[in-house]
């Protein structure tokens, strides 16, 4: 009896083992064949003045970017103010802007949360609204305990549950946090973790990513235009920039100039980029409640305004209170 116990056991065992070698591996698929390299406005959300979402204005910024080359679009990153969103107004921008996507770019969409479980519930939701992989932000509202162990614990379930590919987002201006370099090299080798956005802004930092995950097929996402000339010197295959939503054909020509290797009029272009770039980001630090994020992202929305673009309305409330 014991003897069938345990060949019952060790044949369950196996079962299961198969069951996730074959998940992963179906998960690896998907993940080969996504190309992240290119640039990408991590778009804002409109708000009516009662702090719904503005859809009608958003499908109008869709049309506007849908005329620049951009290689897709970010959904619910940090300029889309998710924090102020429902889940079901989270989901149901992603579904809006997938369904203006044009053919052949990508939608990756955020869908970090505090808990492991809401998170692969809200991925799995926007998966079905269209996205073709998440960006994941790292928890951190307990973030004393969010060491490198916690870390991988939650994007490794995450990343075996997640019906298409994870990008790890690292932002610490936002979150106090950072994504220790150990966690990213270890979570590279998950095969349905495709690549982190790094916001943080330490070349030194890009660059070692880079190097110590060239054995995986690991792509690395500048989350600034600041420094996006370094990361590709670096080896970083794209930015996630905010100022792509302002400038997007200047941020696409500098990507082409790097990816052809024209640096000198790359670092030109780029020079020419760092004092709009650091406008948008003026106001880092608290000053009278207002954080880093809601300064840029206000002036990010006032900057669509004075091009004729119309997200600038609103920013969510408690952040956007005057």
């Amino acid at each position: 009896m014991q003897c069938v116990r345990a060949w019952r056991s060790l044949n369950y065992l196996c079962r299961v083992a198969h069951h996730r070698a074959w998940k992963r591996t179906q998960s690896h698929t998907t993940a080969a064949r996504l190309d992240l390299s290119g640039i990408y406005p991590p778009i804002a959300t409109p708000f009516t003045a009662k702090e719904d979402v503005d859809y009608q204005k958003l499908e109008e910024n869709l049309q506007k970017y849908a005329k620049i080359p951009f290689k897709g679009l970010v959904v619910q990153g940090s300029n889309g103010e998710y924090p102020y969103l429902t889940v079901e107004e989270r989901v149901e921008v992603v579904r809006t802007v997938k369904q203006s996507l044009p053919a052949g770019r990508l939608l990756i969409a955020g869908s970090g949360c505090e808990s492991t479980r809401a998170t692969i519930q809200l991925t799995q939701k926007m998966a079905a609204a269209g996205a073709d992989a998440v960006l994941v932000v790292t928890p951190c509202f307990y973030k004393g305990k969010m060491d490198s162990r916690a870390l991988i614990h939650h994007f490794t379930k995450l990343a075996d549950s997640s019906p298409v590919p994870v990008v790890l987002y690292s932002v610490p201006a936002n979150t106090g946090l950072e994504l220790p370099l150990d966690a990213v090299v270890e979570l590279s080798q998950h095969p349905n973790i495709l690549g982190v956005k790094d916001s943080g802004g330490d070349i030194t930092r890009i660059g070692l990513i880079v190097h110590k995950t060239k054995a995986q097929d690991f792509q690395v996402l500048a989350g600034s235009a600041g420094f996006l000339m370094a990361a590709y010197c670096v080896g970083a295959i794209g930015g996630v920039c905010a100022l792509a939503n302002v400038l997007g054909q200047e941020l696409c020509e500098l990507e082409r100039l790097c990816v052809s290797g024209r640096w000198e009029e790359a670092r030109v272009l780029q020079q020419r980029l760092i004092e709009p770039n650091a406008a948008k980001s003026e106001g880092g630090g608290s000053k009278g409640g207002w954080s880093m994020y809601t300064a840029q992202t206000l002036t990010l929305k006032a900057a669509f305004a004075s091009l004729g673009q119309v997200a600038w309305q609103l920013l969510g409330s408690p952040a956007g209170y005057l």
